[in-house]
């Protein structure tokens, strides 16, 4: 398997991060968008990769821009919900209902 920069740096930025670094997995994939790198982590570091108000998640996706633009390519960072998360899914809005709101 060959080993991207991108994707290299992820995976070691990550397992320096988490408290279980044998559970992370980083899948790259390439289309016309760019290149998406997929990462899962256990459930228990799912904290720490996110951050409080999703700080470290930010930063994280900075730096990989920041790789890739070395690199002339659009580099885009999706984290995968791990399986048996207790997380309740957000409460969506219409437009109708935002709209609404602001009217009020």
């Amino acid at each position: 398997m060959e080993n991207h920069a991108d994707q290299a740096f992820l995976e070691s930025l990550i397992k320096s991060i988490v408290m279980s670094p044998d559970a992370v997995t980083v899948d790259r994939k390439v289309d016309e968008m760019g290149v998406l790198l997929t990462l899962k982590v256990g459930r228990e570091d799912m904290g720490s990769i996110i951050g409080k108000q999703g700080s470290t998640a930010k930063a994280i996706r900075t730096l990989l821009r920041i790789v890739g633009a070395k690199h002339n390519a659009r580099v885009n960072l999706k984290i995968e919900e791990p399986e048996g998360s207790t997380r309740v899914p957000r409460e969506t809005s219409s437009v109708e209902d935002v709209i609404g709101d602001i009217k009020l």
